[in-house]
C-alpha cells in the first residue's frame, strides 16, 4: 500500500488509522477467533500502518508537525462496554499505542494524536435495537448521536491545519460528552 501511494504520489505525510470492526459477545461466551479477528484489525492493523509511515518518515527530514498520524479508537477504549471486552481492549491499546508513538518519533517532524468517537450515526449503528439507541442516548448529554462528518472534521484537523503542528499525544473526544457522564 505504502509503495503505491509513494510510487503515485512521492511521499506520505498524513496516516488516518480507521479501520476497524466488531464482534461482540460477553466474555464468558466470546470465541477465541471473536477476540483475535478485533484485535487483528482494530490494533494489529494500526501497529503495521504506523510502522510503515515511521520507515518512510525515518528516510526523510520532515519540518516539525509535518507528519502527522490520527488514529481512530472509541470512548468504548477508555470506559469500556458489556458485551465489548475485544473492542474496548483493542481502542484501549490504540490510545496506549497512540501516547507511546507521541513520544517516539517527534525528532521525525511526526505528531501522533487520537481521536475517539462515540455513538455516531452510521450503518453500524442504525441497526441497533431502538431500546439499545434510548439506552444510549440517555448516557449523551447533548441527547444525540455525533454525525460522520463530525469526526472527520476533527480528523481533518488534526491531519492538515497549522495550529495542530504542536498538538501530540492527545485524545479527542467526539462524543457529545459521553465519557463525561450524563
Amino acid at each position: 500500500m505504502f509503495s503505491t501511494i509513494v510510487d503515485e504520489f512521492g511521499t506520505v505525510d498524513v496516516l488516518i488509522n480507521n479501520a476497524g470492526i466488531t464482534q461482540d459477545g460477553l466474555v464468558m461466551r466470546m470465541k477465541p477467533k471473536q477476540w483475535q479477528d478485533v484485535i487483528d484489525i482494530n490494533l494489529t492493523g494500526v501497529f503495521y500502518t504506523t510502522q510503515e509511515f515511521f520507515k518512510l518518515a525515518s528516510k526523510k527530514k520532515m519540518s516539525e508537525g509535518a507528519g502527522r498520524i490520527i488514529n481512530i479508537s472509541s470512548v468504548v477504549g477508555q470506559m469500556g462496554n458489556e458485551g465489548q471486552a475485544n473492542y474496548a481492549a483493542a481502542k484501549g491499546g490504540v490510545i496506549g499505542l497512540t501516547m507511546s508513538n507521541a513520544r517516539e518519533f517527534p525528532s521525525r517532524g511526526v505528531v501522533v494524536n487520537c481521536v475517539c468517537p462515540g455513538y455516531i450515526q452510521t450503518e453500524m449503528t442504525d441497526v441497533l435495537p431502538d431500546a439499545v439507541k434510548d439506552a444510549v442516548l440517555s448516557k449523551i448529554p447533548l441527547g444525540r448521536m455525533g454525525k460522520p462528518e463530525e469526526v472527520a472534521g476533527m480528523t481533518r484537523f488534526l491531519a492538515i491545519d497549522p495550529a495542530a503542528a504542536y498538538i501530540t499525544g492527545h485524545c479527542f473526544n467526539v462524543d457529545g460528552g459521553m465519557a463525561i457522564g450524563a
